[in-house]
């Protein structure tokens, strides 16, 4: 037996169970519905007596009198319909609120079963679109099952009561209208099943790639972001189209079943006429088609069609755990570095000539004609308040934009590729302020900016040599060691970020660039991973965000809008008021 076949019988024992314990909801519903096979009946053969024993036998009161009866069971439907829908509302809403219950259990399940998997984007749409999408669809088929159920009594009551002749000649074209929408239904079910499993996984991927975004871009990893989205998809692409044809294949079933029932009767009308049907009885058949039956069929074969298997699919997933999602690995490895020409001594790790840059045209530049260089083995500092441009020159020095006017050079080389690109380079590793750590081992996160350090052997030695460099061997052995499978939504940002400390340590890149990746650890944390990370071979630049991360390093560059100034942290308060400012508001809260 397939998993979706399991899930659909296990479907239909929790719905029978569902629907036993809300009989009284559905005595309810079925008593108060009985008016509406009260008024069908009444139309059709009130027509019929109209004209027969009325206004065809010369009797203009009797059929007036016919029609008025008629016109009066129409208006019992107003009551009923009202008493309807609170019993409707007796079903309803008890599902939706055991799906949602069900929901968050599966959901802690998962997490406490799981944890690599933790609930995600995914388990989200299932707790609110999905739930609501079942309450809707599930209130539907309800609504429109019950009107088919009753009218079509009272129609089919009403035909036999005028002339059993006419049940032969109606119901062939209507069962076979309805058989071939019937063979639509498994198939639709299927697709539909599919598009919300792709819906749920592509929502959990985005979700995933979103978190890591700014990483994406800076070691231009956005083909393989957009790789890992594009078959999705092209998936729910695929799947609207076949969505498409099998809702035009709908469409001819429900013209069968709806338009030739009518035409069977007109063509049969010589026939019947010859074994004694009356013209009233005829007209009385097709008020009941034209009117009453026909509708009801177009409503619960629409219903059917979009509501039920809507529901099925959506019921099938909650008697499921949740599909898993997509598995999101480490990035590429980056090409080779740049070759530096012979014949010349080192290079500065990075330098800033006269560089420019505003957002936009016209906007005041966040750097204005700044020149830097960062020597080899350094470790500079930036420094100034919110909004200055602190980001925008790790993004500059990142190659991720282009200076308005001047030159930024890393190792020598223009930081950003000719034509405008910003692809892999192995010159730099930029952390943001928001860590990306993925859903994988600890060695794959560890790894992501060292291809080839995560093999088993040797690389497990420098592995841990990095992890005890940063402090990190109490979270990656609660992690279960370097094979452990971690989930991002179960750390903390600054569990997060510890990590991804360790994954720039692993780098070989000779300039790291800290923006604020630092910023939710404490300070003697901050403090270990800030001096791990300037020992190791190369060039470190960190936006600070506290006064003793300044202090550390060899030079502070600070950031003013109108003028920069660098130097050491000894000499800057008497070269910077800024700069005095800032010292005197990092000092402020222990003073106070």
């Amino acid at each position: 037996m397939s998993g979706h076949e399991a899930a659909r019988q296990r479907v239909g024992a929790e719905g029978r169970r569902f629907l036993r314990g809300r009989a009284s909801a559905l005595v309810r519903l079925g008593a108060w519905s009985l008016l509406e096979s009260a008024h069908t009946f009444l139309g059709g053969y009130g027509v019929a007596r109209a004209l027969d024993d009325g206004f065809l036998a010369g009797h203009t009161a009797t059929g007036l009198a016919w029609l008025a009866a008629a016109a009066a069971a129409a208006l019992l439907g107003g009551p009923a319909l009202r008493r309807v829908f609170h019993a409707l509302a007796d079903l309803v809403e008890p599902l939706r609120d055991g799906l949602v219950r069900r929901a968050v259990r599966q959901a802690l399940d998962r997490a406490v079963t799981d944890p690599a998997r933790a609930p995600g984007t995914g388990a989200v749409s299932r707790l609110t679109q999905q739930t609501e999408m079942a309450r809707d669809s599930f209130a539907g088929l309800v609504l429109t099952a019950r009107s088919f159920v009753f009218t079509a009594v009272g129609a089919l009551a009403g035909m036999a009561a005028l002339a059993p002749v006419l049940l032969l000649v109606v119901l062939p074209p209507l069962l076979l209208g309805a058989a071939a929408f019937l063979a639509t239904l498994r198939p639709l079910a299927a697709v539909q099943r599919r598009s919300l499993d792709t819906d749920e996984a592509l929502a959990d991927r985005v979700g995933e790639l979103a978190d890591g975004l700014r990483d994406i871009v800076a070691r231009g990893a956005g083909r393989t972001a957009e790789a890992r989205v594009e078959p999705l998809i092209a998936a729910q692409e695929e799947l609207a189209a076949r969505t498409a044809r099998w809702a035009a294949l709908r469409t001819l079933a429900l013209g069968t079943a709806g338009r030739l029932p009518v035409i069977a009767l007109l063509a049969a009308t010589p026939w019947l006429l010859g074994r004694g049907v009356t013209a009233g009885t005829l007209a009385g058949a097709l008020t009941y088609l034209v009117t009453a039956l026909l509708p009801a069929l177009n409503s619960l074969m629409t219903a059917l069609g979009s509501a039920g298997t809507r529901l099925l699919v959506v019921l099938e997933r909650f008697c499921d755990p949740a599909p898993p999602g997509p598995e999101v690995g480490p990035l590429p490895a980056a090409p080779a570095p740049p070759r530096i020409p012979a014949g010349r001594g080192p290079a500065p790790a990075a330098e800033l000539r006269g560089v420019t840059f505003a957002y936009g045209p016209g906007a005041t530049p966040v750097l204005d004609s700044l020149d830097l260089v960062v020597r080899p083995g350094e470790h500079l500092a930036v420094v100034g308040p919110s909004g200055i441009g602190k980001s925008t020159l790790t993004a500059l020095l990142a190659g991720m934009l282009p200076p308005d006017a001047g030159t930024v050079l890393v190792a020598g080389v223009p930081a950003r590729r000719p034509g405008g690109t910003s692809g892999p380079d192995p010159r730099r590793t930029l952390l943001p302020q928001r860590a990306y750590v993925f859903t994988g081992t600890v060695r794959e996160n560890l790894t992501l900016f060292s291809p080839g350090a995560g093999t088993p052997v040797p690389g497990d030695d420098r592995l841990w040599h990095a992890v005890d460099a940063l402090g990190l061997r109490p979270l990656v052995s609660r992690l279960g060691g370097l094979d452990g499978e971690l989930s991002p939504r179960l750390l903390s940002r600054g569990e997060s970020q510890h990590l991804a400390l360790a994954a720039a340590y692993l780098s070989p890149a000779p300039l790291l660039l800290l923006d604020e990746a630092t910023c939710h650890l404490d300070p003697l944390t901050e403090e270990r991973a800030e001096r791990a990370l300037a020992d190791r071979p190369g060039t470190l630049v960190v936006v600070a965000h506290r006064v003793s991360s300044a202090a550390r390093a060899d030079r502070v560059l600070v950031l003013d809008g109108t003028r920069a100034v660098c130097g050491t942290h000894a000499e800057l308060p008497g070269r910077s008021a800024l700069y005095r400012d800032l010292v005197g508001q990092w000092h402020a809260p222990a003073g106070g």
